[in-house]
């Protein structure tokens, strides 16, 4: 399996989150790649290559213009405005606000475009999630070209909760998104998302939410009780031409691999009735019994159950799959467990 990495993920090197009451050094960090990555040559995946550049086109095509010259310009607006430490926006357009106008003042523009509190826009965060969708769409044109039926985009930052002009959850452009679109550009008529992270891919949601061309599938944690909070509910299933084509499992507190396996079955036999071109994987691995901002119970083996579960699936339509690296955040183990799913996809 092809895994495209970009060094420029560690331009992202944010030193603040708001976590639990107080800043901490940020979960979303460069050292989750660099592990994975060494996982990747140790175990002899593949080869592993570095990303070209694609320019804005692709990005433009999922993403708002004004939110994508937000993202380019915030941190030199914030330094600009005498702005110390890290971006954080502290004010929002609630539901008693009139959130039509975006406001001149960076601090304005940081919570008309932020969908949380926690994710800070450091020095070189736009930099390193522009590489992170050169990386995505680098493996997307290889799939696309005939060159394999797999393919790995370690990306980060990660993108599934970047909405079409929102950022947040530590994602600022929704990488699986771009690359969906793009496989839609280059002549797939349909395609899937499967989303895998324990939190809600609510950004992906919200672009393709009102698509019959594009079936997205997330297992999570109940937003009731997990971020995102306010999207991931199973009667969420989609508007307009996009009625019927998003799926969502909430799955509560606690949840262990049998009945976390068994809601990926019937996402997956789902998505084999859509009969699409191309599976899009959002891979986060923050299901993992040991992560510290989640709540479900899956062991490092369980990984490459699923894996093989997917790859099972898949190959049986011969429909190629993209893996695109979102969420893990125990980060000694995020190496194996990422891994494990690539190695049981292609042991399948």
């Amino acid at each position: 399996m092809l895994t495209v990495y970009s060094e420029k993920h560690r331009l992202r090197d944010a030193k603040t989150e708001l976590h639990g009451g107080t800043f901490v050094r940020p979960f979303e960090c460069p050292e989750r790649a660099e592990i994975v990555l060494a996982r990747v040559r140790q175990e002899g995946l593949g080869e592993v290559i570095a990303p070209r550049d694609f320019g804005l086109a692709p990005v433009l095509k999922v993403h708002d213009p004004d939110f994508v010259r937000f993202l380019e310009n915030c941190w030199e607006d914030w330094v600009a405005a005498g702005g110390e430490g890290e971006a954080l926006p502290n004010v929002w357009p609630t539901r008693a606000m009139n959130g039509k106008r975006i406001p001149r003042s960076i601090d304005g523009k940081l919570g008309y475009y932020a969908l949380a509190g926690e994710t800070s826009i450091s020095d070189g965060t736009w930099e390193a999630a522009r590489a992170g969708a050169d990386v995505v769409l680098t493996a997307a044109e290889h799939l696309l070209s005939g060159q394999g039926q797999s393919a790995f985009a370690l990306s980060r930052p990660p993108g599934h909760h970047a909405a079409a002009d929102q950022y947040g959850g530590y994602c600022f452009l929704n990488n699986a998104a771009i690359a969906a679109q793009f496989a839609r550009d280059k002549g797939v008529e349909r395609l899937a998302v499967l989303d895998v992270d324990f939190h809600h891919g609510n950004g992906t949601q919200n672009i393709f939410y009102r698509r019959d061309d594009v079936f997205f599938a997330s297992l999570h944690g109940d937003p009731m009780d997990a971020f995102p909070h306010f999207l991931g509910h199973a009667d969420e299933l989609g508007e307009d031409a996009g009625e019927g084509f998003n799926l969502n499992f909430p799955l509560p507190p606690g949840t262990d691999y049998s009945r976390w396996r068994d809601a990926l079955d019937e996402a997956l036999a789902r998505i084999v009735a859509f009969k699409p071109g191309l599976l899009v994987v959002s891979l986060g691995v923050d299901t993992f019994e040991q992560d510290p901002i989640s709540f479900f119970k899956l062991k490092s083996d369980d990984f490459a159950d699923y894996g093989a579960r997917i790859g099972t699936a898949m190959k049986a339509v011969s429909v190629p799959a993209l893996f695109v690296m979102e969420g893990g955040y125990a980060v000694s183990e995020i190496g194996i467990n990422t891994v494990n799913v690539l190695i049981g996809f292609e042991g399948a």
